[in-house]
């Protein structure tokens, strides 16, 4: 199999909804593939302390992050016969409601699209430096822990 060169996963702010639709429109052309699954993350207004989160401010070492993406993608497109892979995540302000992470998968059966999509939700989360600040309507912040 050829390496697959890194893609760029970063996008500035949020995720607009018109490149999960260009991302599904854009895949109709190839008719080996029968299935596709998509995983989008959406920041909460989770409650802290009696405190409402407005925003998370994301942050990384792009270098850095960008290598990890790329292992998790090498590993995924060996371990499950997907097609192609797309992931991209928010860097900068993100408000409540608005889309933070896109994977998108596709294959000729819908069973791999599945695991192959939680199988890079599961790696982004456990193993991507990105960092979250937790941004409350008074201005006051915290540092987002993953569950």
């Amino acid at each position: 199999m050829d390496k697959k060169k890194p893609k760029k996963v970063f996008v500035q702010g949020a995720i607009p909804p018109e490149k999960i639709a260009n991302s599904v429109a854009n895949h109709q052309s190839k008719t080996n593939i029968g299935a596709h699954s998509i995983f989008l993350g959406q920041v909460r207004a989770d409650e802290v302390d009696g405190k409402t989160v407005t925003a998370i401010d994301y942050t990384t070492y792009e270098e850095m992050a960008e290598k990890v993406f790329h292992e998790i993608r090498e590993a995924a497109f060996s371990k499950f016969d997907i097609t192609c892979a797309h992931i991209y995540h928010s860097l900068g302000k993100v408000k409540v409601g608005e889309l933070c992470l896109f994977v998108f998968t596709s294959s000729a059966h819908r069973k791999i699209t599945i695991e192959a999509t939680n199988f890079f939700v599961e790696e982004i989360k456990a193993k991507v430096p990105v960092f979250g600040k937790e941004i409350f309507e008074d201005e006051t912040h915290q540092w987002k822990v993953n569950k």
